[in-house]
Formats: structure tokens, C-alpha cells, sequence
């Protein structure tokens, strides 16, 4: 074994390292500024790993030399482990990776016996594993991952006839290849897409590569504009068409489908109408225009909506729906938002602002759901014209808020509690002042949990409190994840801080917890889920003030 280290012969080598595991108990806004620990290469390198790409290779002996495979220290290794395999793109590219392990793989040391050989190469396997466990349908498009398994899995079965305890990790590893293959298109496919999935972030070069183009299966949130500052959010595939996409429009808006036509508007105001068939996301998606749903009269002619008048008159669907119901639904589609986003998309959320909604798909669509919610009540209650309906809103979001509580989707409920606190709702003194005792007190109850106040402690304890499956606060969480990043330095005198980005990696650990126990999806309410999935939102504050000084003139 490798003299760079042997924690087993070294007290206070141990030591250091239970320390060190101690100080990552603390949770995340409890944590000072790290002072990181100046250790040369030769006395404990697993904390700070060379980050010049000729020192890339030499972190990995002692990454590979702390695998004791179920021996000693193996719960503190695979810590170590999983902390680098989270945050490895900081400071080296994939392919760099995996050249790296393939030298170390084959490599025998001079009077290196036989049992010392076949631990090395079962740790490399061993890392292998970990790897594709972790990030498993992100790795399924890299050209550099799958010329590297197939490489190493050439290497290992002509090393199990000289080395037969490599046989087991060879079944898994053929597990691991069959995985791949599933996820893997044919090589000469016209549907085969040229992507990469991971990318370096290197603050010394701009190193940053692309994921490509997205795929027709893949949904996104399409912002389809009734007027200039209100908008129908829907979730939908790039595949979709136009006349898909305004079924859902004129279904939202309560307006008859033939009488509507969608068409895109430049910011030049050139506008073309799109037909039925046409791809309407794909066309939307260029960044100099807009989809505009218009009405059409008796000559076809198209004209847009006015601003908020014609809106208001719609009926307030949501006050004939459960609020139970509507928490759940809202629930079930959060859920399937959370449960999609990879451990590896808050790294590069934090590490990479420059394109980083390029690699961070599924946390975008849950940030863009948590700013739609807060919007969508606000929306709902400034639209409503008559008092006595808009307190029973305001009553029907409170309730609504509190049992998304009690379903432990805590992203919906800070954004619903945000939405009433908004200023154009809050100043309603008409509306506030007819709202129930009971009500008033409910309401207070659930903003207590949404206090900043010694760094969200009152969230913080009531979330650690709930069982999984949960949904965190997404926003707060990057935050967390942001303070680390901010206040510690990536790189210190050409050696890269494995302690900052442990910490970084035990706070993304989180989503783990949160999701341990499997989530049960509710009954669909299938009268309910266009309702919930396609949010009519006003999305300009300006708008949302004339709307609340109309309906509640200032006195």
C-alpha cells in the first residue's frame, strides 16, 4: 500500500481524519468559514487533491489506497468516495478521469505481490461502480465513458483467470455494461444525439462543454402569453404541437379553442401564425420571440387580448375544488419535478453560472414552478373583482398552504405563504379584514415557518423533523450550497480543497434523505391536473399593483 496513506499506522492521522468527519456534522448555516488544513501531498492528500491535470492522476493512488473494501475505516472511505465522485468536474474533465483510471488500473508496482495487486484493481472496479451507481442515467451519452467501460472490462476479463476474485466484481461489472447498453443508441442511428454530460469547471480555463440540443421526449415549461404581462405556464414535450398547446391555452382561459390562433411576435413585432401541426415549443424557443395566444373574429383577423379587463370576468374555478385535492395534486407534480433533478445539477448551478441552464434542466423547471406558484396565487386573487369571493381565496390558499404542509411539500408552501405575502395582496385591508380569526391565526402559524430569522432555523427544525419522502425549499437549499462556495476558495496554492467541497457535497447528500422512502402518488383527479400542471400567471409586478389599487382603490 501506498505510503501516502496508511491511516491504519498513523494515530494521529486517524485522529485528524475523525475530527475532520466531526466538523462536517455540523449542518450547513451553522458552519464557519473553513480553515483549511495546509497538508503537503505526502501526508493527506485525500483532502487536498493537485488540481494541474499532471496531478490529477497522482490524486488517485491515495483516493484508491483509502478503499479498504469493508475493512477498516470503510464508512469514512466511502464518504470520501461519494464526496469525490459528486464534485470531481470542479477540478477535472471526465475523460481525464478516466485515462487516469485506466493507468491505474493495470499499473504494478515494483515487488508488488499478488494480493496488493488484485485490492488495487477490485478498488478501481470499486470505483467504477460507485461512479455509474451515482450518476447513472448521466453517464449513458458520453463517448469518453463508453470507450472507457468497454476498455476496462476488456482488462478485467483477461485479469480473472490470473487474479479469481476479481470474478464477482466482473458480474457486476457486466451488470454495469448492461445498463449502459440499455441507455446507449446505436452507433450509426440517425437518431443519435452528440451530447456530453459532464464538463469541467475550471477557474482557471474556460473549459465548459455542452450538453446539445434537447430531445423531442424531453418536457420543459412553455410560456404561452395571453397578454403582454400574463402568461399560461405549460409543461409539455418539445415534441408538441400547436394545436396541442392551444387546447390546453383555451381550456385555462375558459375561451372557445376555434375561436383562438397561436402565434409567435418577434421583439421587431413581425408575427406569424402557427399551424395546427406545427412544432410550437420548438418555434418558441427562439430567443427573439414570443408565443401569443389571439382571438380570431369573423374575417380571421387576429387580435390580442386586452390587458386584465377580459380576464376578469372568467369564473374563479378554484373555489369549487377541494383544497385536500389541490395540495395533493400539487404535491404529485412537484414530486415528479424533485425526483428528476440529479445530485450533480446543484454543482453545476453553483459552480457554473455561465450556461448553466444547460446542465441543470430539472432544477430549473423546479425553481421556475416554485416563481410560478408564488405568481399564480397572487394572480388568482387580483383577478377577482368581488370582495366576498376574493376572501374566500385568500381562505382557500391558506388552507391549501397548510396542507401542503402537512404533505411535506414544503417548495409549494413557501411559495403559496410568499404569494399571499406579496405586497399588491397584503395591501387588500378589505379583503384582510374579513378573513376569520381562525384563519388570521392559521396563516400566522405557517409564516412562522418561513421566519429568515437566525438563518431559517424555525424551517430548518420543522423540515428535519419530517419523515421522507419530502420536498425541501429548493431555493434555500442552493443558498446553503452557494454560502460554501462563496466563502471558501476552490483552489489554494495549486492544490484543490477537498474540505470545502465535502461540505459542498454533504449539503447535496440532503436530496437523498429527502427522498429515501419511495413516493406514493395520490389518486389523479383528472379534472384537476390540467388545472394544476398549466398555471395562468401575471408575471410583471407593475400589472399585479394596477390590479390590486382597481379592485381596492387607495383611500
Amino acid at each position: 500500500m501506498s505510503s501516502l496513506l496508511k491511516l491504519e499506522a498513523g494515530p494521529s492521522k486517524i485522529r485528524m481524519l475523525k475530527s475532520f468527519a466531526q466538523a462536517m456534522v455540523d449542518p450547513p448555516h451553522r458552519r464557519k468559514k473553513i480553515n483549511p488544513l495546509y497538508l503537503d501531498k505526502f501526508s493527506f492528500e485525500v483532502l487536498f487533491l493537485p488540481c494541474t491535470l499532471t496531478g490529477v492522476e497522482n490524486s488517485l493512488p491515495p483516493l484508491t489506497n483509502v478503499l479498504y473494501l469493508g475493512l477498516f475505516l470503510s464508512s469514512s472511505a466511502e464518504t470520501l468516495l461519494d464526496d469525490f465522485l459528486l464534485t470531481y468536474t470542479v477540478f477535472m474533465t471526465t475523460d481525464d478521469l478516466c485515462q487516469a483510471l485506466l493507468r491505474q488500473y493495470p499499473f504494478i508496482k515494483w515487488k508488488e505481490d499478488e494480493t496488493d495487486v488484485s485490492c488495487r484493481k477490485r478498488k478501481v472496479l470499486h470505483l467504477v461502480s460507485q461512479w455509474t451507481s451515482l450518476y447513472k442515467d448521466w453517464l449513458h451519452e458520453d463517448e469518453h465513458l463508453k470507450q472507457f467501460l468497454k476498455t476496462i472490462y476488456r482488462n478485467v476479463l483477461d485479469d480473472v483467470y490470473e487474479y479469481p476474485i476479481l470474478e464477482k466484481d466482473l458480474k457486476e461489472f457486466q451488470k454495469i455494461l448492461g445498463m449502459h447498453r440499455r441507455h446507449t443508441v446505436d452507433e450509426y442511428s440517425p437518431h443519435r444525439k452528440n451530447k456530453t454530460f459532464f464538463h469541467q469547471f475550471s477557474l482557471k480555463e474556460n473549459w465548459l462543454q455542452h450538453r446539445g440540443t434537447m430531445n423531442e421526449t424531453e418536457e420543459i415549461f412553455c410560456r404561452v402569453y395571453i397578454t403582454e404581462h400574463s402568461y399560461v405556464s405549460v409543461k409539455a414535450q418539445v415534441s408538441t404541437s400547436a394545436q396541442e398547446i392551444l387546447k390546453i391555452v383555451a381550456e385555462k382561459i375558459q375561451y372557445p379553442e376555434e375561436e383562438l390562433a397561436l402565434v409567435t411576435v418577434t421583439f421587431s413585432g413581425e408575427k406569424q401564425e402557427l399551424q395546427p401541426n406545427d412544432l410550437a415549443i420548438s418555434k418558441s424557443f427562439e430567443s427573439s420571440s414570443r408565443m401569443f395566444v389571439y382571438r380570431k373574429d369573423l374575417t380571421d383577423s387576429l387580435n390580442p387580448f386586452a390587458e386584465n379587463e377580459e380576464l376578469q370576468q372568467r369564473s374563479v374555478r378554484i373555489l369549487g375544488i377541494n383544497t385536500w385535492d389541490l395540495a395533493l395534486e400539487l404535491t404529485n407534480f412537484d414530486w415528479s419535478l424533485f425526483n428528476a433533478i440529479h445530485e450533480q445539477e446543484l454543482i453545476y448551478f453553483t459552480f457554473s453560472r455561465q450556461g448553466s441552464a444547460e446542465n441543470t434542466e430539472n432544477l430549473s423547471l423546479l425553481l421556475q414552478r416554485c416563481n410560478e406558484v408564488q405568481l399564480w396565487v397572487a394572480t388568482e386573487i387580483l383577478l377577482c373583482s368581488q370582495l366576498c369571493k376574493r376572501v374566500q381565496l385568500v381562505k382557500k390558499f391558506i388552507k391549501i398552504a397548510a396542507h401542503c404542509k402537512a404533505q411535506r411539500n414544503l417548495n409549494s408552501f413557501f411559495a403559496i405563504v410568499m404569494g399571499l405575502n406579496t405586497a399588491s395582496v397584503s395591501r387588500l385591508s378589505q379583503t384582510w379584514e374579513k378573513i376569520p380569526g381562525k384563519f388570521k391565526k392559521l396563516f400566522t402559524e405557517l409564516e412562522s415557518l418561513t421566519d429568515p430569522s437566525l438563518n431559517h432555523k424555525a424551517y430548518r427544525d420543522a423540515f428535519k423533523k419530517m419523515k421522507s419522502p419530502k420536498i425541501p425549499f429548493m431555493p434555500l437549499l442552493l443558498k446553503d450550497v452557494t454560502f460554501i462556495h462563496e466563502g471558501n476558495k476552490t483552489f489554494l496554492d495549486n492544490l484543490v480543497n477537498f474540505e470545502k467541497l465535502h461540505m459542498i457535497a454533504d449539503t447535496v447528500r440532503s436530496l437523498r434523505h429527502c427522498r429515501n422512502n419511495q413516493f406514493v402518488p395520490s389518486k389523479e383527479h383528472h379534472e384537476l391536473k390540467p388545472y394544476v400542471h398549466h398555471l395562468h400567471v401575471i408575471d410583471n409586478q407593475q400589472a399585479l399593483f394596477e390590479l390590486s389599487h382597481r379592485i381596492e382603490p387607495r383611500v
